[in-house]
């Protein structure tokens, strides 16, 4: 009994973590995550970077905590982007927010989507042209994200 009692603690505080360290949030209305994150983009002069993916997808989880952990593209994601993770799973596949997004998941998980200060898709981006063995290659990683930048975009070359 008294193991039984431990099991069932300590599967609860897991439980517990794993909800509190969620990425994704699966009942969060993705449209309206899309609606204030284009509103902050138009009113700061960035654009959207949406990851779509889940907390069941162990490439999603790498790449947030990969963007987060290197210096010069986490800084590279605040001057120029509003970051937001757009849930898809299986008990919320959002499929308005999928529609908008041109249907994305389609190139697999992580997908990031690129949308403009007026929330349009500009670029739908397969990561996995930016991996490197179990994890994400630094340089593709900053390449793609600086090619995509407001002021990349509307310069002409």
């Amino acid at each position: 009994m008294k193991k039984l009692l431990v099991l069932i603690v300590i599967s609860l505080w897991c439980s517990s973590l794993r909800a509190q360290s969620a990425l994704y949030d699966e009942s969060a209305d993705a449209m309206q995550q899309i609606t204030q994150a284009v509103q902050t983009a138009a009113q700061n002069n960035q654009y959207v970077l949406c990851q779509v993916g889940g907390n069941w997808c162990p490439w999603c989880l790498r790449f947030a905590r990969f963007v987060q952990s290197d210096t010069a593209i986490h800084q590279l994601l605040e001057d120029n982007y509003v970051y937001i993770h757009i849930n898809y799973s299986q008990n919320n596949k959002n499929p308005q927010a999928m529609q908008y997004l041109g249907n994305p998941a389609r190139f697999g998980f992580p997908v990031l989507v690129i949308l403009n200060e007026r929330g349009e898709v500009i670029h739908i981006q397969n990561s996995a042209y930016l991996e490197a063995g179990n994890s994400y290659d630094a340089q593709k990683v900053k390449e793609f994200l600086s090619q995509w930048t407001p002021q990349a975009v509307k310069t002409l070359k």
